[in-house]
């Protein structure tokens, strides 16, 4: 099995912001996370999802994704997204994200778990350490284009 953990953050909400991710399969781990000048929370913990997700290089094996996003664990699990989706994501929000989620989940057999943030989860709060990392690190970020496109245009 492969176990991925992840964390998003957003300072200001909408701020700079990143995600962190920990991916752990037979015994080897690989740590990634990537700053943005300007994005929300929720954004952020659903891109750690996608990028984890879109970084396998096989679907042989079943993945649990371990999250403390209940945005983000309770959409997919509870199956919202599948509504959002037959009804073009009209009126939600992170539907660039949403789309590209559903693009790369089907390719997987993926169990979530909701693990309580800030309690000691040593997963976690690594995720949360190099989320908050990247975000303060403005020599690195990347600009999330369609969040600040739509922010423009309200």
């Amino acid at each position: 099995m492969v176990n991925i953990y992840t964390d998003g953050s957003a300072k200001g909400n909408p701020g700079n912001g990143g995600y962190g991710i920990v991916m752990r399969f037979k015994g080897k781990e690989k740590e990634m996370a990537q700053g943005f000048r300007m994005t929300t929370n929720n954004r952020m913990e659903l891109l750690a999802v996608i990028v984890a997700l879109e970084t396998l290089t096989t679907n042989k094996f079943p993945v649990k994704i371990y999250s403390d996003s209940k945005y983000v664990i309770d959409s997919i699990t509870k199956k919202w997204v599948f509504g959002w989706e037959k009804k073009n994501f009209k009126g939600k929000k992170n539907a660039d994200l949403w789309k590209r989620y559903l693009v790369v989940q089907g390719k997987f057999n993926i169990e979530f778990e909701w693990v309580k943030g800030h309690a000691g989860h040593p997963e976690n709060e690594r995720c949360d350490v190099l989320a908050f990392n990247v975000a303060d690190d403005f020599s690195n970020h990347l600009i999330d284009e369609v969040f600040e496109k739509e922010r423009s245009e309200k």
